[in-house]
């Protein structure tokens, strides 16, 4: 009897290889000016290093970053339904400010009687109360002097 003849049927190419595809990134890299860029950047570490921190050291760039994390912060204790509605109430005022024309400027004041009725109105009043307490804790919090930021926010004392 003969031997069994091992014979292990390749597969038919599909599409290009891991080797082809490597080639093609690689070449759109070059044509796109990617690994020149690459290049310039590893070989002006140095130069680049200076620049990078020059920046950083700066007054306004070290301002920017803390107020970015402050505002982080501040993010992160607004639970998202409701920034929805703070964010989408902003946008209905912007709105609803924008649609007042120079006509509408021009209306007569309301007078005595008319304020009389404005003070009667308690749709308005009510309407006013969550606005009238909001700048009173937003006067109140002006008027706390905070030791830092980070500490205000985790309650943990930091290191000068």
């Amino acid at each position: 009897m003969a031997d069994r003849i091992n014979y292990d049927v390749k597969p038919t190419p599909i599409g290009p290889d891991a080797y082809q595809e490597l080639d093609r990134l690689l070449q759109s890299l070059h044509e796109h000016g990617v690994l020149r860029f690459a290049n310039d950047v590893v070989c002006s570490k140095t130069d680049l290093a200076h620049v990078l921190v020059g920046g950083l050291g700066k007054e306004g760039t070290l301002n920017t970053i803390q107020n970015l994390s402050i505002l982080g912060m501040a993010l992160s204790r607004i639970p998202p339904e409701q920034f929805y509605k703070v964010v989408f109430g902003m946008k209905d005022t912007v709105e609803e400010l924008n649609r007042h024309t120079k006509a509408d400027e021009k209306s007569d004041a309301p007078g005595i009687s008319g304020t009389y009725k404005m003070l009667q109105d308690d749709k308005l009043w009510t309407s006013l109360e969550p606005i009238l307490k909001a700048i009173k804790v937003f006067a109140d919090r002006m008027g706390k002097e905070p030791d830092k930021p980070i500490t205000e926010f985790t309650g943990k004392p930091t290191d000068n």
